[in-house]
């Protein structure tokens, strides 16, 4: 006698309507700070109703991944259910932390991207570190911060670990909130030296030398952030 298989199931109509949010929030069109649509214009561009909507949203809120605020609307808390849970829960509230988590991920990638990277990835952290160059010279303190996570970002795909860009993506606002807290224009020569010299170890296949470059980046920015907290 043949079987049927699985039972065939329809998705509730909220859910796929809160999977739609969901996609607004992977591809950045919600990018986390923003304010999203209120209830009425969502409800009339997706053809539901307000009530399927707010059941959707409240279920993106729990979660954590927005801020409904009374009178004002709702706010994109996290585009990420682990860095939701990490802001929720206040883990990361201390700075050495963050910057320890991060050594810990990118020296892990870079060790890997001097294995796996491609000549396409590479071309990215190439164009990474021209676009910090061009920032920091012309004193565009915000440029120059994105460009780095960009560059960062970049080696950490090259690692041709998923999960572990996965991973960096959860803490991805955690690392913005690093590089923000110890970026120092004009930029100590020594760090600048030291991107370009982890490019050129993943370029040649040196893991260990990216490695150790990768640890001591983070060592010197540590260092230089808590000289600057004496001097202040």
């Amino acid at each position: 006698m043949a079987t049927l298989g699985a039972p065939i199931r329809q998705v509730p109509l909220v859910t796929q309507v809160a999977d739609r949010f969901k996609a607004l929030l992977d591809d950045g069109t919600w990018a986390v700070g923003t304010k999203i649509p209120g209830e009425v214009q969502l409800a009339e561009d997706l053809g539901v109703s307000r009530g399927t909507v707010r059941e959707a949203l409240r279920a993106l809120s729990v979660a954590g991944l927005l801020d409904p605020r009374v009178g004002d609307g709702t706010y994109v808390r996290a585009t990420d259910e682990l860095t939701a849970i990490l802001t929720r829960d206040r883990v990361v509230t201390d700075l050495a932390h963050a910057l320890d988590v991060r050594s810990i991920l990118e020296t892990a990638a870079s060790s890997r991207a001097a294995n796996h990277a491609t000549d396409d990835q590479l071309a990215e952290i190439d164009a990474a570190l021209e676009a910090r160059r061009t920032a920091h010279d012309a004193g565009d303190r915000a440029g120059y911060i994105a460009a780095d996570l960009r560059f960062h970002r970049g080696i950490v795909t090259a690692s041709g670990n998923p999960l572990l860009e996965r991973l960096y993506d959860a803490v991805g606002q955690t690392m913005t909130e690093t590089i923000d807290k110890t970026a120092v224009l004009p930029e100590d020569p020594g760090i600048l030296q030291s991107h370009h010299d982890l490019r050129d170890a993943i370029g040649r296949g040196d893991a260990e030398g990216a490695e150790r470059i990768a640890r001591g980046i983070i060592d010197d920015v540590t260092f230089l952030d808590a000289i600057g907290g004496l001097a202040e």
